[in-house]
């Protein structure tokens, strides 16, 4: 596994600046279009949203069809993609400014898709990316206010989390810069697990043991994909003082973190069922996604991230249509 861009490095802060900012200005009328806001907000990029699936397969059979859950799941769903896209917004704007983000992608624009950040395309500006930011930040605020307010249930822990989890996203590299100064991989499985157990509480008023199990699972996929985009964007984040495992650690702790992580994660799939805490079907069901994890973590120590990465994604999303379809199983036993 290699822990160096290939290029990235001789992109200096100072280039980021006079290539990106003043090329999109140059762009004048090209710049701000739809495509570009759609990029800037990662509208493709998903797999926080997925846990809305696992929470209505984890309903009652009776209350999953119902209209006040389908609409408060439409509510939470609306809510979390603001929240999302003040969050990656803010992020592509810091990213700019420190430069990361050109190391990270400029030189490897035909696997990265350099289009993804249009602050360094020059297709937004950073005046208009921090205005689309912060009134989805507010936006995502508002949606969320109402989505407590109109659940049928509201513990507090719910309510607590929730606002949790939209502060810290919007924290995430803005503000108090969480992925910044050291917190970055406790908020990747944090608002996984967040945005599963705050609509499941919203919907039923509890989080009983096997509803935390399904939560963690869900929030450690994209722990596991994050920590390969770490490893790949090591040179760059280090350049740009974000303090994260990889940028602290040798590449091969850094290895063995991602092993750790990817064990944990298969030790609480086939340990869940064996404390009780899971029922009997629950790490057969799960065995492909067992398999996949193998699979890139052999592929990541060969050296090819971008790969693994890739495989990291499609376990994590192969994770939730096995416990969709699992739950609605055992619902209608």
């Amino acid at each position: 596994m290699t822990d160096q861009l290939t290029g990235g490095r001789g992109l200096s802060r100072s280039l980021t600046r006079s290539t990106g900012r003043h090329g999109a200005r140059r762009a004048g009328r090209d710049t701000g279009g739809l495509a570009a806001y759609v990029r800037l907000a990662k509208l493709d990029i998903y797999d926080y949203y997925l846990g809305l699936a696992v929470v209505w397969a984890l309903l009652a059979p009776a209350a999953r069809f119902t209209g006040g859950t389908l609409g408060l799941l439409a509510l939470t769903l609306a809510a979390e993609v603001a929240v999302a896209a003040a969050m990656v917004g803010f992020d592509d704007v810091t990213g700019f400014r420190d430069g990361s983000d050109a190391a990270n992608y400029g030189s490897d624009a035909r696997r990265r898709r350099l289009a993804r950040k249009p602050l360094v395309a020059g297709t937004l500006t950073e005046r208009q990316a921090l205005r689309f930011s912060w009134a989805a930040a507010g936006l995502g605020a508002a949606l969320w206010a109402v989505a407590v307010a109109a659940a049928p249930h509201r513990p507090p822990w719910a309510v607590v989390l929730a606002a949790v989890c939209a502060a810290a996203a919007v924290q995430y590299s803005w503000g108090a810069k969480i992925s910044y100064r050291g917190g970055q991989e406790v908020f990747l499985i944090g608002l996984g697990v967040g945005w599963t157990l705050v609509p499941y509480g919203l919907l039923t008023g509890g989080a009983p043991a096997f509803a935390v199990v399904q939560a963690v699972l869900f929030g450690s996929g994209p722990l596991l994909f994050g920590l390969y985009s770490n490893t790949n964007d090591v040179e760059g984040d280090r350049a740009a003082g974000r303090i994260t495992v990889s940028t602290l650690v040798s590449a091969r702790a850094h290895r063995m973190f991602v092993a750790a992580v990817t064990a944990a994660q298969v030790l609480l799939v086939v340990g869940a069922p064996v404390a009780g805490i899971a029922p009997w079907w629950f790490a057969a069901v799960l065995a492909p996604v067992v398999a996949m994890r193998a699979a890139h973590l052999v592929i990541g120590v060969r050296g090819d991230i971008l790969r693994a990465r890739r495989i990291a994604i499609h376990a994590h999303r192969v994770t939730v249509v096995l416990l969709v379809v699992a739950n609605l199983a055992a619902g209608a036993a």
